[in-house]
Order: C-alpha cells, then structure tokens, then sequence
C-alpha cells in the first residue's frame, strides 16, 4: 500500500512540473521521432506521439518507461480514434506530421494518400474544440512541383503541384489558412526540403543509397542521375524547429525548412561511394512515370534571418549516418 501512494505522489510531481503538453502525429517517422527524442529532454514537456505505423517504426520511438512520453497506435484519418486522444489530454501544442509518404508508395496508392485529407480536418477541428494554442504544420516541397523559378520562394513561387500526394499537401495549407482567417486559430507550416538521418527509412534516397553502398550493392537511379535535390540534415530541422516553438516565429505564415546547397542525384550516389570506400556501381534505371521533379531548390532567406547559423554540410551528414549505422553493426 505505501508502495502505491509513493508512485502516485510521484506522478503527482511529474505532472505539477509539467508546463507544455505537446501532441506530435506521425511521430514514429523520420522527423517526428526526432523531435520527440529532443522535446522530451525538457522535463516540463509532456509528449504523446499517435502513428499508425504504416511507415512509421516503433523501434524509432524512445522506450515507454520515460515519464514525460507516451505513445498510442492511432489513424488519425479516423475521427474517433483521434478524437479520443485530444479529448482525454489538452494539449498546448499539436505537430500534425502524419502523412502517406515516399514517392513509390503514393504512386501506387493515390487513394490512401488522399484520406489523409481526412485527418487534417480531424486535427484541426479537434485542436478548435479542446482549445489547442497552437498548430504546426508539415507541407512539403512537393507542392512547388515542376519548378517554375528557381529558387522556390514561399511568396512568388507558384504552386505547380499535380502528383495526388502534394495535392494534399497544398489542400492541406489551404484549409490551415482558412482556419486561421474564420476561427483565430494560431498556425505555422512548414515546407520540408528532403531532411535526411538516422530514423529514414529506405524509402527515401540517402539511406537506400547508404545501405546498397555497405553492402557493396549496384547503386540503383531512376533515369540519368541529372535531376537535383537539396539535403538538410535532421539536427538542423529539429533545431530549427524547436527555436520556432520556443520564440514563437512565423505566426500564421509558411516557411520553407531545407538546405539551398543543391546536387544531382548521380553526385549524390558517387560522394557515398567514395565516402565508403564501396565498389558499387551505378545503375541506371527506367525513369519515374511522375512524382520525380527535375530540380528542388528553396529560397531559405526567411529560415536563415531566424536560425541564424551554418548548416551541416552533405559530405559531414552523411559521415553522421554513416558512423551511427558502424555504430549498430
């Protein structure tokens, strides 16, 4: 009995420090484990991460016997299965990052991509009703598509999005700003530009391109290795981010989150060669049919005034990723 009261004194102070409870979806991705990982560092953050594990892995959470974590396997394309999480918990803060992603898997499955229609809705009418402060949003560099200029402003570029997974994304930030212009609601997206680390999964380019070079496997390219991307490493879009949630910046707006260093594909594939040492080689295959576009470039000036700092280099990211996999082996 003197054991019980003592856990529940325990829990008691737990929670009296507690002075931000923070919702993240999709939190078991590459970005939204991360920001877990960082957030639950301070003590006064309460986090609870809902994924439903589709492309997300619980192995990327942190362990559940962490007092200021929790986790529930939820759809939040279903309103009542997220409905019983904001209700039961009032969050501060929500961080809607769950999302269909990986440009083979929206291809093939155009339909799912755009039920998550559904759980943009769910969140934000959910954060209106249990009086949700703020509400951050994870676009994508996707809704740029084909470029028009380069580099791609958040104000000047136009949107040229057609693939059904940035269509989403760009109905997404409508219904963001409509909801701030009707309801007040307080609001922030941010259009992600390729972040890569240690939690990606190979569905995405660096660390298939990784895991094929340590195997000393060919090198697989969609088409001739010519079309173009930027790379931001993930301790710079979680230091970003975090520098945004404590200071408040870009209230109600967009703002793209990357890298403006830009490199081919085919580059990309010989600097982790050369990195490991691997005798990959490259092959070439046939071209995406769509959802590939040939150059990504943002315009960070906006990112830059407010973070202020240099950001990981390519070449030293990828040594990061590829000393943690040495670390697993």
């Amino acid at each position: 009995m003197i054991g019980i009261i003592w856990v529940v004194l325990c829990k008691g102070l737990i929670y009296m420090k507690i002075k931000q409870r923070i919702l993240i979806t999709g939190g078991a991705g590459n970005i939204g484990s991360s920001l877990v990982r960082s957030l639950i560092l301070d003590k006064h953050n309460f986090v609870v991460v809902v994924d439903d594990l589709s492309t997300g892995s619980i192995d990327n959470l942190p362990s559940e016997n962490i007092d200021n974590y929790d986790f529930v396997k939820c759809n939040v394309n279903r309103k009542s299965e997220i409905k019983s999480v904001m209700s039961s918990t009032k969050f501060d803060v929500v961080f809607h990052y769950a999302a269909v992603v990986g440009v083979e898997r929206t291809q093939r499955y155009p339909l799912k991509v755009l039920e998550d229609i559904e759980g943009i809705k769910n969140i934000l009418n959910l954060s209106l009703k249990t009086g949700v402060k703020k509400v951050f949003y994870a676009s994508s560099s996707e809704v740029y598509g084909e470029p028009v200029h380069i580099p791609q402003n958040e104000i000047t570029t136009p949107l040229n999005s057609r693939v059904p997974y940035a269509i989403v994304k760009n109905v997404g930030e409508s219904f963001f700003k409509s909801y701030g212009k009707k309801y007040g609601m307080n609001y922030t997206i941010f259009r992600f530009f390729n972040t890569y680390g240690e939690r990606q999964n190979n569905d995405f380019v660096i660390p298939k391109f990784l895991d094929q070079a340590l195997r000393d496997e060919d090198i697989s390219i969609y088409g001739d290795g010519s079309q173009s991307r930027t790379f931001l490493h993930i301790d710079d879009n979680i230091e970003f981010t975090l520098k945004v949630l404590k200071n408040g910046g870009f209230a109600n707006s967009t703002v793209n989150v990357g890298n403006s260093h830009e490199i081919t594909i085919i580059e990309l594939a010989n600097i982790i060669i050369e990195l490991l040492k691997s005798k990959s080689k490259i092959k070439h295959m046939p071209p995406l049919k769509e959802g590939d576009m040939r150059r990504r470039v943002p315009d960070i000036t906006e990112m830059l005034k407010f973070y202020n700092k240099d950001l990981i280099e390519i070449r030293d990211g990828i040594n990061l990723l590829i000393n943690d996999r040495k670390d697993k082996i």
